[in-house]
């Protein structure tokens, strides 16, 4: 995730001198949320199905709605897990960060338009 610094103003790829603008940004790796909380769903269902099917349980209750039961609980647990996880990965990632200057390259339609 790039982030630009708030002293920076200007919305030009160039000053208006000509010379490129140069900008301090911060660059760090952030982890995307939802695949952190797809995945914590997806090993919910896993436990969820080895506790209904894997763990002999109560005769009186069909396994089906005994893994349907678990698969709410275990599914929505692995969800949030997955998503505290994404939290402290994020929090690691801003200690991370560093510090960078970066120069505006003119495009090449903007040196046609110029000449």
């Amino acid at each position: 995730m790039v982030s630009e610094d708030s002293s920076s103003t200007a919305h030009n790829s160039t000053s208006q001198d000509g010379a490129p603008e140069r900008r301090g940004i911060t660059v760090r790796r952030a982890p995307k949320f939802v695949p952190f909380m797809g995945l914590g769903g997806v090993l919910g269902i896993i436990v969820a199905a080895f506790v209904a099917y894997g763990i002999p349980g109560d005769e009186s209750f069909d396994t089906g709605a005994v893994f349907g039961f678990f698969l709410v609980s275990f599914a929505a647990g692995g969800v949030l897990l997955g998503a505290i996880a994404a939290l402290v990965l994020d929090k690691v990632s801003v200690r991370r960060s560093r510090r960078a200057v970066v120069e505006s390259v003119p495009s090449p339609a903007e040196d046609d338009a110029e000449a």
